[in-house]
């Protein structure tokens, strides 16, 4: 961790009666703003991406989780002040031990969808791939 030019990240599949949570990122985020997607963060130095996951779980949603499973790996690049930035993420299966949930931002939402419904909010390929690959582990295929 902290070569320049990479991110270390983790995302929850936060799933609960067949549901699964996705959150509305914020018109003001820098990187796709107003796209629906999982929870997910960077992980802080020396941190693991199992502690990372659920502690950006609970800045994210104010959710509090149990990660049943890691479902997979994924990565993409990105831009920061116009430099390519490998990003290497961790995607994890999380049971939540709580149903209340806290948006930071006023023009965020979320909302509860079964799988066959991700279609009906603007999710991206990626996050859309990472609650396909999720999903699918849960119901063992």
């Amino acid at each position: 961790m902290g070569i320049p030019g990479e991110n270390h990240l983790a995302a929850a599949v936060v799933a609960h009666r067949g549901r699964v949570l996705l959150v509305r990122r914020s018109e003001t985020e820098r990187f796709l703003p107003r796209v629906w997607g999982v929870p997910c963060g960077k992980l802080e130095p020396g941190e693991s991406p199992r502690d990372g996951v659920l502690r950006e779980l609970k800045e994210e949603t104010g959710l509090l989780g149990h990660v049943v499973r890691k479902v997979g790996e994924s990565s993409f690049v990105s831009r920061y002040k116009g430099h390519e930035v490998k990003n290497w993420q961790d995607n994890f299966l999380v049971r939540p031990l709580s149903l209340d949930v806290s948006l930071p931002h006023p023009d965020q939402d979320y909302r509860w969808l079964a799988p066959e419904e991700l279609s009906t909010v603007e999710i991206d390929d990626y996050n859309n791939e990472i609650v396909r690959q999720a999903v699918s582990r849960l119901r063992g295929r």
